[in-house]
């Protein structure tokens, strides 16, 4: 059932997603570059590279590093998500680095919109000309949108709420990783089974946050299928986790079974 109504929403969304990496992004992966482990800290928990005296991230090179690095102290220094649906949106809005006007309305207010992504520049003023992710438009130019949305004071590069559809396959074949080259900040999971719990997880699938708000949600539709995009893969464990009265797993790992999750086995 949860699939059917999946399906059904995927088939609309030929929507302000995404963008075509570019030639500039995708080469700086393969230049001369000095390697660095994980941030200390784990404020930018992935390895990064210094080229040309830019951080760069050589696995996602359409990364904004830094501005990735802020979203993260952002989201770990929020307070409760537990209160009113619109306040805890603004709350991930402005964590994410995102302005709350009429172009990000969208942002975690449906199913697919709910990947928080920093992206350079460049990066941003493509499209998804050769259709690399399915379902999504191939002439969305975003960039105009991302510039004057984003938060300046996050770092270089911008923000947008991307597309989750692709997440469920390893590696991700989303809006963010595969359009952009770039890791996700965050991204916002419905747990089952009753879908009105979500939790944060980063880039790896770990749990940053989670919240239960109150009020007028998204519809249950979109909460149902937000979690059919990425049941399957890793961004889906902490969700089942979360919606079974479980921490989320310290390594990540997935569940046996799904259904070991939602029963609380």
């Amino acid at each position: 059932m949860l699939r059917r109504v999946a399906s059904r929403r995927l088939a609309s969304l030929a929507l302000i997603c995404g963008v075509q990496p570019s030639a500039r992004a995708m080469a700086a992966a393969a230049t001369t570059a000095t390697t660095s482990p994980p941030s200390s800290g784990n404020d930018y928990p992935y390895q990064t590279v210094m080229q040309n005296g830019v951080e760069v991230d050589p696995q996602y090179p359409g990364t904004a590093v830094e501005r990735l690095r802020s979203v993260l102290a952002r989201v770990r220094a929020l307070g409760s998500l537990d209160g009113p649906w619109p306040e805890v949106r603004s709350q991930l809005l402005a964590a994410g680095g995102l302005k709350e006007d009429y172009s990000t309305s969208h942002a975690f207010n449906d199913d697919n919109h709910c990947d928080l992504t920093t992206m350079l520049p460049e990066v941003s003023y493509n499209s998804n000309s050769d259709g690399a992710v399915a379902q999504i438009s191939r002439r969305n130019q975003l960039g105009p949108h991302i510039s004057k949305a984003s938060l300046p004071e996050l770092g270089a590069g911008g923000s947008w709420s991307t597309c989750t559809n692709g997440a469920h396959l390893t590696p991700p074949s989303d809006v963010a990783h595969v359009q952009f080259a770039s890791r996700i900040a965050f991204k916002l999971v419905w747990a089952p089974p009753d879908f009105s719990t979500f939790v944060l997880v980063d880039d790896e699938g770990r749990e940053l946050k989670r919240g239960r708000p109150t009020g007028k949600l998204p519809p249950l539709y979109a909460r149902q299928g937000n979690y059919e995009l990425v049941r399957g893969g890793k961004y889906a464990v902490a969700a089942e986790a979360a919606g079974a009265g479980k921490p989320a797993p310290a390594n990540g790992e997935a569940c046996a079974a799904a259904e070991d999750c939602l029963a609380g086995a």
